[in-house]
């Protein structure tokens, strides 16, 4: 009898088998995607005598690379949603050219670690976009390349860049999402960064694939940042755009890149560029924005008050504002100068006011100079020290200097620095660093004793003002001083850059500024 039963029922026992394994299999959790992580950053002068090297990058590798943004942390919503490789992430400080073999050498740790863990499913690639590299005239676009025959045409790669970078059209096919900071000062550098791993995310997990389009507009505009901060207007109001275009459906990202003056490379210039699967949107999105760009190119201006180094100096003397801040532009390490020109801190120790001690107190940010680190570890707080400073790298527009002062405070550490002194000269606390270093930070200063809130003035080797000592100034000057990250552009010997271009020229005619439609990374021919 029972054999009977099972018999008859068979059929149907089977088919509620297979069907409680059919619902099993389909309400199975999906495996998360695989995505890489990698990248190089930096912003380098082709104008500066300064070569940057491998070791300046401060390479990161495997997980260590995850302690470098917070949405990375183990707790993060973001680290749960993939499967991440992080092969090799370098941010080194702005400087000069980097050295071939050191690119290379960077390059191919990075694809050795890539090949290690394929296939991927997506990959964030970070950098900055102003990197000049010997004998490359792309070198975000070779690096990109390089890495795509890696993982191939299938990955899905979400590009991460700084507002003072450049896209190539090479750049913008290999990428196939790409977004920018839209503030300056980057107040916004991990938020931009985290949009980038979000899309990339996003499209992953719905099987959205590679965005159906990318508009690419050259913008023949090239400025410096000093003239094109967001703090205020036109730059303001013409990234203040972006957010009810990106708002659309049909639209993934879009963004506004200004480019980076130091370089001579046909690449540099600005860029908009609009990605989405909704064409007509894209298309507007990205002609609106650069039309608004091209529009408003003769109302950037300096971000604060600028003249000549003298006159700046002046008026910080005669003011009473405290701290008076004075900007030294043309060496600004942050923007790609050698960090080490004496030209300012020479004028600066030959004028009366600060001869003896009873002057009016500035403090100089900063200096490198490892021959007087070197003698202050040796002698300590309170000696007379005497030893060269600068001039090392740029001496174009001075000598090494010889200071001869009190060792006010010595202080270890710092990636950058290393090692930081203070000496008095007259009325004049030189910062001296056993490597280059911008002070952008009030912790910057305590560390060594100093408080620039209450200094009479304080000369800083950067150009705008970072947030937090923006908010102690009560007065500021930027100086056209020498270097090599001059502000005046015309005097710089380009002769690589797409011409015309304004401001170089002036007079030239309105462009055209309809969209370049890039193709995608599997489909293209960008050479």
């Amino acid at each position: 009898m029972m054999k009977q039963y099972a018999k008859n029922y068979l059929p149907f026992l089977l088919f509620l088998f297979f069907a409680a394994l059919f619902v099993g299999c389909t309400n199975a959790t999906p495996p998360l995607p695989r995505v890489a992580i990698a990248g190089l950053a930096i912003e380098s002068s082709t104008f500066s005598p300064a070569k940057t090297t491998a070791e300046a990058f401060h390479s990161k590798l495997g997980d260590d690379i995850f302690n470098l943004y917070p949405f990375f942390s183990p707790d993060h919503p973001l680290r749960q949603r993939a499967q991440w490789f992080p092969t090799l992430k370098g941010h080194a400080l702005p400087g000069g050219i980097v050295t071939y073999k050191s690119y290379d050498s960077l390059m191919q740790i990075t694809l050795d670690r890539l090949a290690q863990n394929l296939p991927y499913d997506g990959l964030f690639f970070d950098i900055h976009g102003a990197m000049s590299v010997e004998d490359l005239y792309d070198p975000e676009g070779d690096m990109i390349a390089r890495i795509r025959k890696v993982v191939g045409p299938k990955t899905l790669i979400s590009t991460s860049m700084d507002l003072h970078g450049n896209v190539s059209q090479r750049l913008a096919a290999e990428s196939d999402l790409i977004t920018c900071y839209r503030m300056a000062p980057h107040e916004d550098a991990y938020e931009s960064k985290q949009r980038a791993v979000e899309n990339l995310l996003y499209r992953l997990e719905n099987n959205l694939g590679k965005p159906a389009y990318k508009a690419w507009i050259r913008v023949p505009i090239l400025l410096p940042g000093e003239k094109t901060s967001t703090r205020i207007d036109p730059g303001k109001s013409l990234y203040a755009q972006i957010p009810s275009i990106t708002a659309q459906e049909g639209i993934t990202d879009a963004a506004i890149w200004m480019g980076y003056p130091w370089a001579d490379a046909p690449r540099n210039h600005g860029v908009v560029m609009v990605v989405g699967d909704t064409k007509e949107k894209v298309r507007m999105g990205a002609e609106q924005l650069a039309k608004s760009f091209w529009a408003v190119r003769k109302d950037f201006d300096f971000v604060a008050p600028t003249t000549t180094f003298d006159k700046a100096l002046q008026q910080a003397l005669n003011s009473s504002a405290q701290p008076f801040i004075l900007s030294d532009m043309g060496d600004n390490p942050t923007a790609g100068g050698a960090g080490d020109v004496t030209w300012t801190l020479r004028e600066l120790l030959q004028h009366n006011a600060f001869k003896t001690n009873n002057g009016p107190e500035l403090i100089y940010a900063s200096l490198p100079g490892p021959e007087l680190i070197e003698k202050a570890l040796e002698l300590g707080v309170g000696k007379t020290v005497t030893a060269k400073v600068g001039a090392q790298v740029d001496d174009r527009y001075a000598p090494p200097l010889e200071l001869t002062g009190a060792i006010l405070a010595i202080h270890k550490g710092d990636v950058n620095a290393e090692v930081e002194v203070v000496v008095q000269v007259g009325s004049i606390k030189v910062i001296v660093t056993k490597k280059r270093k911008p002070y952008h930070y009030i912790k910057d200063f305590s560390n060594l004793n100093l408080d620039p809130s209450k200094t009479d003035i304080l000369v800083v080797k950067i150009g705008y003002l970072v947030p937090e000592l923006y908010n102690i100034r009560q007065d500021w000057v930027m100086a056209l001083t020498p270097g090599g990250v001059d502000q005046n552009l015309q005097r710089l010997p380009y002769q690589r850059l797409q011409r015309p271009i304004y401001p170089l020229d002036e007079t030239m005619e309105n462009p055209d500024l309809s969209t370049v439609w890039i193709p995608a990374s599997d489909k293209h021919s960008v050479e």
